[in-house]
């Protein structure tokens, strides 16, 4: 009877753990974002008002936020892909490779993500200022994206390379199967979950990436985020920064659900059949 009143306790401090730091900010965020320009919402309102499209209206029309949705998603599914290709050599060796200090080289490629992700943001934007390649904004923050997050792709991909089993690989080679036949029947089943959470997961980092964005980015080239973050500047309007973190955030949060939906459904012990 106690443990199930203690078990109780925690299912109960976890939702409302949730509700405080989802439903609340959610719900207000977009609460906001209809407050009609006509009618402030002030304290003494529970709810806005009037509410009303004008917000999403006022900043589709009269904004860069179309270009600012066109640039990040175009932007995040390359650095996904480019992210995932650049992480693919160094994966194999170290799941499926057996050399002295492999662990060691593990913990290297971690070490980036100890660093704040703006200090490294900064540094990195000098590194690409001194290479010149900043004029071409596009390909500048594509490049860094890559290579900021390449700590995560490396190590999703390497522990995919590990469940390969070799005993699959033996026979297919055994039947004679080309090595694109050993590739899709032996390596792709066990690689395939970890694929597609490299690609959401950079994906989702991508679109909310900020300073080198911004720092390389600027005036030109905008993003979401630099959007978000120009609008919560001087010139603070919540209403708009609500509508554009809403747009930011929504998308990326159904990412999440997808991506914990995926890699729930996997099995490692039997992602890799004798195809």
């Amino acid at each position: 009877m106690k443990r199930f009143s203690l078990n109780k306790m925690l299912v109960w401090s976890l939702f409302g753990i949730c509700v405080l730091w989802l439903v609340i900010p959610f719900t207000l965020a977009i609460l906001w974002s209809f407050v009609d320009p006509s009618e402030p919402w002030t304290p003494d309102h529970l709810l806005p008002p009037v509410m009303s499209f004008a917000r999403w209206e006022y900043l589709w029309e009269h904004s860069s936020l179309k270009v600012a949705m066109l640039n990040s998603y175009l932007l995040a599914p390359s650095a996904a892909l480019l992210t995932l290709t650049l992480a693919m050599p160094t994966a194999y060796a170290l799941g499926r490779l057996h050399f002295k200090g492999k662990e060691a080289v593990k913990l290297l490629v971690l070490l980036p993500l100890v660093v704040p992700g703006f200090v490294t943001a900064i540094f990195f934007t000098a590194i690409l200022f001194q290479m010149g390649l900043h004029a071409w904004r596009f390909g500048a923050i594509l490049f860094a994206h890559s290579i900021l997050f390449l700590p995560y792709a490396i190590r999703i991909m390497s522990v995919s390379f590990e469940q390969v089993r070799q005993n699959h690989i033996d026979a297919a080679r055994d039947l004679g199967a080309t090595p694109f036949a050993r590739w899709k029947v032996a390596y792709f089943p066990a690689l395939k979950p970890g694929v597609m959470a490299t690609l959401l997961i950079v994906f989702i980092y991508s679109i909310e990436e900020f300073a080198i964005a911004f720092i390389v980015g600027s005036p030109n080239f905008t993003t979401i985020p630099t959007l978000l973050f120009t609008n919560l500047g001087a010139n603070f309007i919540r209403p708009n920064a609500a509508v554009i973190s809403l747009i930011l955030v929504v998308p990326n949060v159904v990412l999440m659900l997808f991506l914990e939906r995926l890699l729930k459904s996997a099995n490692p012990a039997l992602s890799s059949g004798k195809g």
